[in-house]
Order: structure tokens, then sequence, then C-alpha cells
């Protein structure tokens, strides 16, 4: 499959600077680690959080930094779509008899943020050992579409925010606030930003479906809709599908930039 000579070219690309590649993955464990032990130490003067322990908030923050760093492994294409814009690239996209949302993904690989991802992995096995939870089969399958579902909400978002470009050419950083933005907003439960938040963020954008709603479910807090918010993964996916119509517009209202 074309998408896996991509990934083989990249490695090879890398491969060419091994020192730098190790040294970017360092650094990017290293900002995911640091983000885990402000959260580590704010546990530990305050216990709780708007009723949250902090085994719970750990899982949240684990399932959100490997969904996102997966997202930007194998999705970066579309996160900095504003440079084959602006450099005439998405044009020769266009002219090539392969799929174009396959020629995005391929266009750019952050395989540096593996880092994260490890990190992110190591976070979520000690959280599932201290949350207090009978590790049933459906349990651990809710946990394992928590972070599919994450993946796939944050790759609607970044083809939203490719959709923008084709009007603005260049990306906007209001981007930013539902990307790292967004990240950053759903490592916690989202009921202690309060109600509006809340409901923002699972009703518009769906962090809530694969974050908050499912861990309910997980910890015994589900008060009667628990299979509700088992399948609230599945549900979140189908934001993918409005963000591909979007694209697809955008797309079909691009007029090439003249290069």
């Amino acid at each position: 499959m074309i998408y896996f000579k991509y990934i083989r070219m990249q490695l090879r690309s890398l491969a060419q600077y091994r020192s730098t590649f190790w040294f970017i993955i360092m650094g990017q464990s290293l900002t995911c680690a640091a983000g885990f032990a402000s959260m580590t130490m704010m546990f530990d003067r305050f216990h709780t959080m708007a009723g949250w322990t902090y085994a719970e908030a750990a899982l949240c923050y684990a399932a959100v930094f490997m969904a996102f760093s997966i997202t930007e492994c194998v999705a970066r294409g579309f996160d900095s779509f504003s440079r084959l814009i602006v450099s005439g690239d998405f044009d020769r996209l266009l002219l090539r008899p392969r799929a174009l949302t396959l020629q995005v993904l391929g266009s750019s690989f952050e395989l540096t943020r593996l880092g994260r991802l490890i990190v992110g992995g190591t976070i979520l096995q000690f959280a599932a050992r201290n949350l207090g939870v009978a590790w049933t089969a459906d349990k651990v399958i809710v946990l394992i579409l928590m972070i599919l579902s994450g993946v796939v909400i944050f790759f609607g978002v970044f083809l939203l925010g490719a959709a923008m470009c084709f009007v603005t050419v260049e990306g906007l950083e209001v981007v930013n606030i539902f990307t790292d933005g967004g990240r950053e907003i759903a490592s916690y439960p989202l009921p202690i930003y309060g109600k509006t938040a809340l409901r923002f963020f699972t009703f518009i954008i769906p962090y809530g479906c694969f974050n908050y709603l499912p861990l309910l479910y997980l910890v015994g807090r589900a008060d009667g809709h628990a299979a509700l918010y088992a399948l609230s993964p599945l549900i979140g996916m189908l934001f993918v599908i409005p963000c591909a119509f979007v694209w697809k517009a955008g797309v079909r209202r691009y007029l090439s930039t003249g290069n």
C-alpha cells in the first residue's frame, strides 16, 4: 500500500539523522511528562478536583495524549496543510492519479511524537492499576475505544483546520484552540470547567465522548446510562463525517494558487 511506502520513506529520512530523531523524541517525552508532573503536584496539594481523583484524571490525561500523539504521527499532513497551499504543492497532488486524502496524509509524518505516545502509555498503565476498577473484557474494550475515538475526533478537527486553509490560505491560530488547546482541555475530566464547556466539548466538538462519558462508565458513575456511556466513543467517531464533507467542499472550491 502506498501509505506504508510513505512511512518507509520517512523512516529512511530519519535514519540519516538518528541523533536528532532521538533527541526530539526525548524532548517530546519530557514535555508530556512535565504536564503530568504538574497534574501530580496539583493533586498532591488538593487530593481531588471537583470530586475526581488523581487516578481518574491520570486516565483522562493518558488517553488524550495517546490519541493526540497517534493523530499527529499519522495525520500531520492535514495539521500542516497550509504549507501545501502556500507552496503550491497541493496543485501537484490534484494532478496525481492517487486518492487526495491519502496523498495529504503521506505528505508529512511526525514520528517524533512517539515520545509522547510512550509516556502516555506508561501513565495509562499507572492509572489503570490505581483506579480501583475490575478490568473486565467490556471495560478493556471501552478503554481501547476511548483512544481510537480520540484519534478519529482529532483527525476530524485537523480536517476542519485544513478546509479553512482554502479560504484563508494561511493556517489560522484559532484552529490551535481546538487541537493543542483541545488536547489540554480534554486532559482533565470536563465537568471541572463548568456546564457550558462540558456541553460544547460534548455536543459540538465531542471530546467528552472519548474521555469524560466513557470514564463515567469505567469508574461506575454511569447512573443508569451504562450502555450509552460505553458506546459514546463510537458515537463520537461520527464527528468525522461532517468534517469530511467540509473538507470535500473546500477541495471543490479550490482554484489553484497560480504557481
